[in-house]
């Protein structure tokens, strides 16, 4: 099953990004200063994936299943719903580290809360997809409708983790060493 082997790795390797800036947010708690840069670049990472592959495959399969399973319709909105609150989180965070490498104050404590906020939405959000949204996804769709949705995906969102690895080789080492929530 090339589609949910996709999903499953996609779940992953966010959850391995989600892992990073909880080591930072830890880091931020004690009091040390963490590389503002570092977790700039998982920001944007994070949002850039967001829009060129979670939204579009997720807009297949509930585009899908909302025709084929009226039951689809809450999960369907509930993602919808968590998506737009995460997405404006990560906006939120986004904004305050713009305000951070600018030298602008920025009360720590505020970006220590903004940045808990985010990861426990994300977090919420990787375990509605994992508990719900992947089993539905399975009983629902045949090998080859998974194989044909991931086809309708945006081609450069097969290679996002690979312009990680070009673009950010200090965070794709820690990445690579982040625990993998499925091994």
């Amino acid at each position: 099953m090339v589609s949910s082997n996709q999903l499953r790795r996609d779940h992953a390797n966010m959850a391995r990004l989600l892992h990073i800036l909880v080591l930072r947010h830890k880091n931020l708690k004690q009091g040390e200063r963490p590389d503002f840069h570092l977790i700039r670049e998982v920001v944007d990472y994070i949002l850039e994936y967001m829009d060129g592959f979670i939204m579009p495959l997720e807009r297949l399969y509930s585009e899908h299943l909302l025709a084929k399973d009226p039951e689809a319709e809450a999960l369907s909105r509930r993602m919808g719903e968590d998506y737009q609150a995460l997405r404006k989180r990560l906006n939120l965070l986004s904004k305050t580290l713009d305000m951070i490498l600018m030298d602008a104050v920025v009360p720590m404590e505020r970006f220590i809360e903004d940045l808990k906020t985010y990861l426990d939405a994300h977090i919420a959000y990787l375990k509605l997809e994992r508990d719900q949204l992947f089993p539905f996804l399975r009983e629902q769709l045949t090998d080859a409708q998974q194989k044909e949705f991931l086809k309708m995906l945006p081609a450069a969102a097969q290679d996002n983790l690979s312009r990680l690895r070009e673009d950010y080789p200090e965070l794709y080492a820690e990445f690579k060493a982040a625990p993998s929530p499925f091994e």
